[in-house]
């Protein structure tokens, strides 16, 4: 991001993320990454999509533990903007079972009085958080920016490739358009089958493998328009350094 001209607004950046972000454990049915959170950054992952318990912070894919916590994760996120002072790193904090309710008072009580932490509601400038973790918010977690995401209720489920390609090209035009109004857009790529009837063909990886690809070639003919639009973030499952650098190619000024 040292580039990047301070005076623009985190809103007009296209940000490489990732859906589900720690989920490394549970097997096929739940993995979504194979990066640990250190690599992700270092990787070029600017947001980071956090599902938290309220029951000691614990990192949750459904009901299977990640092995880690929010305390932990923030951590080595906190650790990494101090290194690289030109960085902004975008945290969703979700909160999931068990014990839910309790996950945005204990979050709060972790982060008050860090001065590393932007927490308002309204869209910084570049300059404003560099060094910085930018909190995002969405339904009942109130800190940080305000989300617009382009996926509706069910688009995650994936019978079709084709048709989960067209739905993330229509996500990402909704997306370009929210940009030109100054609204921070996340977009998805994930997706499973879990839970239709063909359960088990296109879970998180073989999906991925599949739309990863794809995705790189619909940025490659993206960047070709004059001017390159702005997509906001776009939240990914096994993204591979190509793909990342792909969607950073938006923020370039050639």
């Amino acid at each position: 991001m040292k580039t990047l001209d301070d005076e623009k607004l985190i809103s007009t950046l296209t940000i490489p993320g990732t859906h589900e972000s720690l989920a490394l454990h549970g097997g096929l049915l739940a993995e979504c990454q194979s990066w640990s959170l250190e690599n992700q950054l270092k990787a070029g992952i600017r947001y980071f999509d956090l599902r938290v318990s309220g029951k000691n912070l614990k990192i949750k894919h459904g009901p299977i533990d990640q092995k880690t916590t929010f305390p932990d994760a923030l951590e080595t996120i906190q650790k990494f903007v101090s290194k690289y002072k030109t960085e902004t790193v975008l945290v969703r904090v979700k909160p999931v079972d068990p014990e839910l309710s309790k996950v945005p008072s204990l979050v709060e009580n972790k982060i008050r009085n860090a001065k590393d932490i932007w927490v308002k509601p309204s869209v910084p400038k570049i300059g404003e958080v560099r060094g910085k973790i930018v909190f995002v918010q969405k339904n009942t977690f109130k800190l940080g920016i305000i989300l617009s995401e382009t996926d509706k209720k069910g688009d995650y489920i994936v019978t079709n490739v084709n048709v989960k390609e067209e739905k993330i090209k229509k996500h990402l035009e909704e997306a370009a358009d929210q940009c030109r109004t100054g609204s921070l857009s996340l977009s998805y790529s994930s997706g499973t089958s879990l839970g239709t009837f063909i359960s088990f063909n296109f879970l998180p990886k073989k999906l991925a493998k599949q739309i990863n690809p794809w995705l790189y070639d619909h940025l490659e003919k993206e960047l070709k328009k004059k001017p390159k639009p702005c997509f906001g973030i776009i939240a990914m499952d096994f993204p591979g350094f190509d793909l990342i650098q792909q969607v950073i190619k938006f923020n370039r000024l050639t």
